[in-house]
């Protein structure tokens, strides 16, 4: 799918201003937004998103134009198809896993879902194996559960795209390594393109096939790393090629 991102953001407060000028330009499936917090990663997938809208520029994904500037067009964020898990997971507490899961297809108050949705809906809990988990509150979950039901609210509306900010950040070393494969497992099983934000080298090397590698504010270079197998990418990502990305 055809990612093209080209924007000018401006933000200040009493004591900094902070400019965003990002372009880049991609057809693979996997591309991984790397570099140090702070630098504008965040921003800029919050722009993908509708979160926050640029100065100036242009977004397209696929044959959708969803941001120009030029031409006054501006997507609502709701109607952008695009599925989003922030760093924190941003489950609601007072929710169970169900419901959590299953907000973006809630018809109103009380909660009710057509059959056909109850269906998708099981389908969702099965695949991110959260059936027994069904009527457990966030609380009462691990990270890497309570990642997996930031993942299934996120694709259960079926997204033309998957947008990922720092998802494995809170996650130890081991769990990074189990969910790094489950999401390239997720990624192949509903055949959808991922933006993923990160500044672990590991992760760059075991997932992306676009590296958009970030300095404060800007794109410093855009790098086409080797595609191994699963295995390879997981030796690859304790090589020099992944650490020299922090160079």
């Amino acid at each position: 799918m055809k990612i093209l991102v080209d924007i000018k953001k401006r933000l200040w407060s009493e004591r900094r201003v902070f400019r965003l000028e990002v372009a880049f330009a991609t057809d693979k499936d996997f591309v991984v937004l790397f570099g140090p917090s702070g630098v504008g990663k965040s921003l800029t997938l919050q722009a993908i998103a509708g979160l926050t809208t640029p100065d100036e520029g242009r977004i397209v994904v696929g044959e959708r134009t969803l941001f120009d500037s030029s031409l006054k067009i501006k997507v609502p964020a709701r109607d952008r198809n695009l599925g989003y898990v922030f760093q924190d997971y941003a489950l609601f507490p007072h929710l169970t896993v169900a419901q959590n899961v299953s907000f973006g297809l809630k018809q109103g108050w009380p909660w009710y879902l057509p059959r056909g949705e109850r269906l998708r809906l099981d389908e969702a809990l099965e695949i991110f194996e959260l059936t027994p988990l069904k009527y457990s509150l966030p609380r009462d979950l691990s990270g890497g559960q309570r990642q997996r039901v930031a993942l299934a609210r996120a694709l259960i509306r079926r997204p033309s795209l998957l947008l990922l900010d720092e998802p494995f950040s809170s996650l130890d070393a081991l769990l990074r390594t189990k969910m790094r494969q489950e999401l390239l497992k997720i990624k192949e099983r509903f055949t959808i393109p991922v933006i993923l934000i990160t500044h672990d080298p590991q992760d760059v090397a075991a997932l992306a096939e676009t590296v958009v590698v970030y300095e404060p504010g800007r794109v410093s270079k855009i790098i086409s790393p080797p595609k191994p197998d699963y295995p390879a990418r997981e030796r690859l990502a304790s090589s020099s090629w992944a650490t020299r990305l922090c160079a």
